[in-house]
């Protein structure tokens, strides 16, 4: 059995259930869509399972060599334990918060263009993540609560796809769209 096969399967179902999980969590409380529930109070989850959980993931995939999950879910745990234990806290100003939401932004935008050619669920879920960090990065710094809560409602979906991609290899669902002979849309019938 290879080991570094089967240990890099591992680390990305589980760094997608994590970041997955974290995302849905963090993006929901920024809608404002549940009562009295906001991104803040994500910050136990975004701590322990998005930050720990994804940085000893990131370990264990640079210790099987995979270089591009092993450097995404490292830094990931980093964005999330950092944004847990204090940046997402009340004590942080709105330009500190904004600040910081756009240089970890600049991360997202890194990793989705190393996951070129990964599909949806590698390439999407980072892209969908730079967009909500922006969103969100801007909305603070212009005291725009639409924005936030635009930036909430995407890093909502970053982790749904982030949680269906993890989901479906474990469940065996399907991951990639099918394309259409020709690379044309099929006709309506």
């Amino acid at each position: 059995m290879n080991n570094e096969v089967a240990a890099g399967n591992t680390t990305s179902t589980l760094g997608h259930l994590a970041l997955g999980l974290t995302l849905l969590a963090f993006g929901l409380g920024g809608t404002g869509v549940i009562d009295n529930v906001a991104a803040g109070d994500a910050a136990g989850l975004a701590t322990w399972v998005g930050g720990v959980t994804l940085f000893l993931v990131g370990l264990l995939a640079l210790r099987a060599g995979d270089k591009g999950e092993g450097t995404a879910y490292a830094a990931l745990g980093a964005f999330w334990f950092t944004w847990g234990t204090g940046a997402g806290g009340a004590d942080a100003s709105a330009d500190a918060m904004g600040l910081f939401l756009l240089l970890w932004a600049l991360l997202a935008l890194t990793l989705t263009m190393a996951a070129a050619g990964s599909g949806l669920f590698g390439q999407g879920v980072y892209g969908l993540l730079f967009v909500a960090l922006l969103l969100l990065g801007i909305g603070a710094l212009a005291d725009n609560s639409g924005l936030g809560k635009a930036g909430g409602w995407v890093a909502a979906v970053a982790g749904l796809v982030a949680w269906y991609g993890a989901t479906a290899a474990v469940a065996g669902w399907p991951t990639a769209l099918r394309r259409a002979a020709g690379g044309s849309a099929p006709a309506a019938g």
